[in-house]
């Protein structure tokens, strides 16, 4: 008798997962779709970038989140790493032509921009697919901008702008309330 193997099918179910991100909907069919599934020593390493970020940014919430990072059985990554425009001139990008936007210089932080419009709802409809598939599996998970910041910062990942897709297999959903399976004193 195996106890407990559902815990073993998370590295399959992640791949699964990171199929609905690749197979999305992209604009003009171009996919410029990075993903990335991260070994143990990977995600703790994420987290303790998300933990320096903080002290980088003054951004608390990055400690709550390398905390469930830490705590999640695994964690994929989404990112974008943009080839170039729709050539819509549609002003999305907040500039009047594809080609101003592309004239002007990118800025670069925890993620590099301005991109086409299209470009940033390509990402956000295959984060949006893989968290569904994630819920479709009954794998717990939560939209984490800041562990797509601290990878894109750290270059973990090779994108210009990334999202993370924690991932838990666990009695409690530890990103219900944003706290750990361990138990919390205070």
């Amino acid at each position: 008798m195996r106890q407990n193997p559902e815990l073993e099918s998370i590295e399959l179910l992640a791949k699964i997962i990171l199929t609905a991100a690749r197979t999305a909907p992209k604009g003009k069919g171009i996919d410029d779709i990075v993903t990335c599934l991260l070994s143990k020593e990977e995600k703790d390493e994420l987290a303790d970038r998300m933990e320096e970020l903080s002290e980088i940014k003054n951004l608390k919430f990055l400690l709550r989140d390398a905390r469930n990072v830490r705590d999640a059985n695994a964690i994929i990554l989404i990112g974008l790493k943009a080839s170039g425009v729709s050539n819509l001139d549609c002003g999305a990008c907040g500039f009047a032509t594809c080609k101003e936007m592309l004239e002007h210089g990118k800025v670069q932080k925890e993620f590099s921009g301005p991109h086409c419009m299209i470009k940033y709802l390509d990402l956000g409809i295959a984060v949006g697919s893989a968290a569904a598939k994630a819920k479709d599996l009954c794998i717990d998970n939560r939209v984490l901008y800041s562990a797509g910041a601290a990878a894109c910062y750290f270059k973990i990942i090779d994108a210009d702008v990334a999202m993370g897709l924690p991932l838990s297999v666990k009695g409690k959903n530890i990103f219900f309330d944003r706290e750990s399976t361990r138990k919390v004193k205070g």
